[in-house]
């Protein structure tokens, strides 16, 4: 049983215990996630199960998170996690003065990760530093942020402005709370965030651990099939039963012996390689002594 599960998040469960427990109710050990959400975070948490784990690095980078940004509030997280460090009305604020500084954080920009997050630091996570006390520099790094869109504003002492925020890997929504927050001259904490697109995947068509057990204990759960995964890359279509074997075995294929889809397809790009009913990897086109060949990258055969 090789694939994926487009999972839907509850509070309170980390990605980890995601995995966990899709192990447990598939009875499998190979599982594993394409890109961790926070604890208290819900929304899409994209699965491979079996050999559809090799497949998580070639899944479309891009996500969606609806989140919820409350100002005048500063927690040692970032979120509503936290301990408050900082408490102060801000009535002040108005969503005039938001609307002009979001257009600051759209582009390729530089950001601060949380210091309660996943970034290695001298080979320690950085929230494992900040738990121990240690005070370390935490690196910035590059972000790609293709549109913020304003969903409602709540004014008041505390004011909450609820944001759709498409972005690529890697990005922190967090770290943008608690950014606006600076930029109007107060603080700011992530009070809630929803996952609704990542890698492919939408939360309109994902389901629970629950639903999840539900289809495995009435023998009806099938995965997503790892073609489906991967259909934002063109492909290579093997008929011939000796290429299939050639590619089974690792073998470089000429191009001239493969049907491309699209025709004009970039050769630079990943390759998805499929059968008639079957994806059988992904590999890339390299130009090797002047001929054009597939090389197989991930073979699933």
């Amino acid at each position: 049983m090789d694939g994926f599960i487009n999972l839907k998040k509850l509070p309170d469960w980390t990605s980890h215990d995601c995995v966990a427990k899709v192990r447990r109710i598939l009875n499998m050990k190979k599982v594993g996630h394409g890109g961790t959400l926070d604890p208290a975070a819900v929304g899409v948490l994209p699965i491979a199960i079996g050999k559809a784990t090799r497949l998580l690095q070639y899944l479309p980078e891009g996500k969606a998170y609806r989140a919820v940004i409350r100002l005048g509030v500063q927690t040692t997280t970032d979120d509503l996690e936290g301990e408050i460090v900082y408490s102060e009305p801000a009535p002040n604020i108005t969503i005039e003065q938001i609307q002009t500084i979001i257009p600051e954080f759209i582009g390729e920009i530089l950001q601060t990760p949380p210091m309660y997050s996943a970034i290695q630091v001298n080979g320690k996570r950085l929230y494992q530093l900040a738990r121990a006390g240690e005070i370390v520099e935490v690196p910035t790094r590059k972000v790609n942020i293709a549109s913020i869109e304003i969903l409602n504003w709540t004014p008041g002492d505390f004011p909450e402005v609820e944001v759709q925020i498409a972005c690529g890997g890697g990005t922190y929504i967090r770290s943008i709370a608690h950014e606006l927050g600076v930029k109007l001259g107060t603080k700011g904490v992530l009070a809630f965030l929803e996952r609704n697109a990542s890698c492919g995947f939408q939360l309109a068509d994902s389901i629970t651990l629950e639903e999840l057990a539900a289809q495995q204990a009435a023998g009806n759960f099938e995965p997503i099939s790892p073609d489906r995964g991967l259909s934002h890359l063109p492909t290579v279509t093997l008929m011939d039963g000796e290429l299939i074997k050639f590619w089974g075995q690792g073998k470089r294929i000429p191009l001239a012996q493969l049907t491309l889809t699209p025709i004009d397809a970039d050769l630079s790009s990943y390759f998805q390689v499929i059968g008639e009913e079957q994806c059988f990897g992904v590999g890339e086109i390299r130009q090797i002594e002047g001929e054009h060949l597939l090389v197989a990258q991930t073979v699933l055969l």
